[in-house]
């Protein structure tokens, strides 16, 4: 982009991030007016002056600047300011209001805060050894005024700001940076840019100027929201249907299911970008210009994480999860997890991080396979590459810094090649594409909660489907399973871990493709409202995709009652005559029996898991196969059950001749 132009960055040219999770954050805000958030460090004066000066006087917002100060420097700022604007200039002193077409300035060693409009200071303090008193104000800014928080970061040294810009593009709101060719020292700006999350790169007149346009925009103008959403899904003909249609034939993606809050921000955000005033123009922009269609797809999808946020869960995991998930596991059955909704990878990795420390004391390590997936491929192109600048990287410890990542000439950080080589990345649709299998921990934070109830509920069966019997699941802070109560259990609630339950019925999902992509939306064909799907084809080859992968399994309690059945296992068990007892022992075939007998008294003596190969059975014909029987106890109960695993050996392999036994 041109940096005199004011069309906005295409956030699909972008790597979004997000500090925390969107549900702390307003979707909107009845506050009165916008306020603009100005930070600057080296060479913020001229850029301060520029912009200021260029301002009208009756924009309706009010301006807040934050400045790197010395301590003990004396801010010349206020009385410069006034000489170049009829506004007010104001040194800000501790619980000031804010009001309209007013300029207020932070005084000297102080870090300030925006809260129900009124300005708070303190002293300044360090965060991970540095002063960011522009992060601290963005935030806070983000939460007060939510779609009317403007961020503006000019000339300056170092990283401050960056990770406010997310805060306020997250809560709705506007974000600019000043471009490359005016700033004196870009480091500030440009790193605020590399996150993807700014709007407008410009230099300070033509910033003035598009703050202008905005403040007449009806979205900022108004004392209350302007909603837009009514309902969903929509009725057919809709503005918003026609918008929906698009989204779902250019991405595959059908967003009716997720919740309206999150989508009218969103939908809303770039409206007020390119000026609309109505959600039926803001669909006939669509309809003629398909980067739109890919930039609302990405702003909807705006990405939420960071590395080992809230580090507790991750310790707990260390104490609790990742013993039990370990324990009993034979050296070469590898550990598989799954990250639904991964992002940019900072979750995947940290998973990979501590699993790597767990295992430490071990001589040898562990198989593990870590799956990791996003509906975004602008994220899953992130992840991948395993680069992150310096203010992604907050919550790595110096000592996680040194021995996990490798400092890159141009700067920022690249993981390792003993993290990333656990990590597989791809592109998933947790909605409808089919999900990973024999899991032992599945980690899916802060997804949910943009999700319609409906659909909260599909998925959590979907991950107790996908989940092992001791598996566990990791949710967000503000997501639990309360509506799943009969297929989890809670392992530790304050850190949202869960266990598996044991449940004796299997629900069956229907997956669809979700590539119905189109080649151009320039000339647009017209578009069915209510698009039919077949699901006969996908649950047929759902079915053949379960049947010739999925082993034949059955479990069993300590009195060898069978409570769950897997695939067609009528070549090992029989019904005994004139009984409807399922005693697994009792129903074995014959050459099946003995084998099965050793291998479950050893496991419930041992409490280890057994593998017995290559047992020849007579049923007609010579039948061989292997077995396997897990001993294992669901969170929360004593009892023990026994999962046994029936392995069909192909009749081309070699025959050993002999049952071997070994752990």
């Amino acid at each position: 982009m041109s940096a005199e132009s004011p069309v906005p960055n295409d956030p699909s040219d972008s790597l979004p991030v997000k500090p925390d999770s969107e549900a702390n954050q307003p979707s909107q805000t009845d506050a009165p007016f916008p306020v603009v958030g100005i930070a600057a460090s080296a060479g913020g004066l001229e850029a301060f002056t520029e912009l200021i000066r260029y301002l009208p006087t009756d924009t309706g917002m009010a301006f807040v600047l934050i400045q790197h100060l010395s301590p003990d420097h004396e801010s010349l700022l206020s009385e410069i300011l006034g000489r170049v604007t009829t506004m007010p200039v104001l040194q800000v002193q501790d619980q000031m209001r804010v009001e309209p077409n007013a300029v207020y300035v932070i005084p000297p060693n102080a870090q300030m805060t925006l809260v129900d409009g009124i300005l708070r200071l303190a002293p300044r303090q360090k965060s991970k050894g540095k002063y960011l008193p522009a992060d601290i104000f963005f935030e806070s800014l983000a939460t007060d005024r939510g779609n009317k928080a403007i961020a503006v970061v000019l000339s300056g040294m170092d990283g401050d700001g960056a990770e406010g810009v997310k805060a306020v593009k997250i809560a709705g709101g506007v974000t600019f940076a000043e471009c490359g060719a005016t700033a004196q020292f870009n480091s500030m700006p440009n790193t605020a840019v590399a996150t993807g999350n700014v709007d407008f790169v410009l230099p300070p007149p033509a910033i003035a100027r598009e703050l202008s346009n905005l403040s007449r925009n009806p979205f900022l103008g108004q004392s209350e929201p302007l909603p837009i959403i009514q309902e969903l899904p929509p009725k057919p003909g809709d503005p918003l249907s026609r918008i929906f249609s698009l989204l779902r034939t250019t991405t595959g993606v059908d967003f009716t299911q997720y919740k309206p809050a999150s989508l009218e921000r969103r939908i809303q955000r770039r409206m007020l970008l390119y000026k609309l005033d109505s959600l039926a123009a803001y669909a006939q922009y669509l309809q003629t210009h398909r980067d739109e269609i890919q930039a609302l797809y990405e702003e909807i999808l705006i990405h939420v994480t960071s590395f080992f946020r809230e580090p507790h869960v991750f310790e707990k995991l260390k104490t609790e999860v990742f013993p039990r998930i370990s324990q009993n596991k034979a050296s070469d059955v590898p550990l598989r997890i799954w990250v639904a909704g991964c992002s940019t990878g900072e979750e995947v990795y940290s998973l990979a991080i501590c699993l790597l420390e767990f295992f430490s004391d071990r001589a040898t390590l562990p198989p593990i396979q870590i799956f990791a997936t996003d509906i975004s491929e602008t994220a899953i192109s992130k992840a991948r590459s395993g680069f992150y600048l310096e203010s992604q990287m907050e919550g790595v410890s110096p000592e996680r810094k040194s021995r996990f990542f490798v400092p890159q000439p141009e700067g920022g950080y690249q993981i390792s090649s003993t993290v990333r080589e656990f990590c597989v990345f791809a592109h998933h649709n947790l909605c409808d594409d089919p999900p990973f299998s024999n899991l032992d921990l599945i980690s899916c934070r802060n997804l949910l909660i943009y999700l319609s109830d409906r659909l909260q509920e599909r998925i959590m069966a979907l991950f107790h489907y996908s989940l092992n019997l001791t598996g566990c699941l990791v949710l967000g802070t503000a997501e639990s399973v309360k509506a799943a109560s009969n297929l989890f259990a809670p392992v530790d609630e304050a850190c949202k871990i869960y266990a598996r339950k044991l449940s004796l019925s299997n629900r069956l999902f229907a997956f669809t493709a979700t590539s119905g992509r189109v080649p151009s939306l320039h000339n647009p064909q017209p578009i069915p409202e209510n698009r039919s799907i077949s699901f006969d084809l996908a649950r047929e080859v759902d079915q053949l995709i379960a049947n010739r992968y999925m082993p034949l399994s059955v479990v069993v309690n300590e009195q060898m009652q069978i409570l769950q059945m897997r695939g067609d296992l009528d070549l090992y068990l029989k019904l005994t005559p004139s009984t409807t007892e399922l005693n697994l022992l009792s129903m074995a075939r014959e050459g099946l029996g003995t084998p099965l007998r050793t291998a479950l008294y050893q496991a419930q003596t041992e409490n280890v898991l057994v593998r017995q190969e290559d047992i020849q059975m007579e049923q007609g014909e010579r039948t061989r196969l292997s077995l396997e029987v897990l001993p294992f106890r669901p969170a929360l109960t004593n009892t023990l059950y026994f999962l046994v695993l029936f392995n069909p050996i192909s009749p081309s392999a070699p025959a050993s001749n002999t049952i071997s036994l070994k752990k």
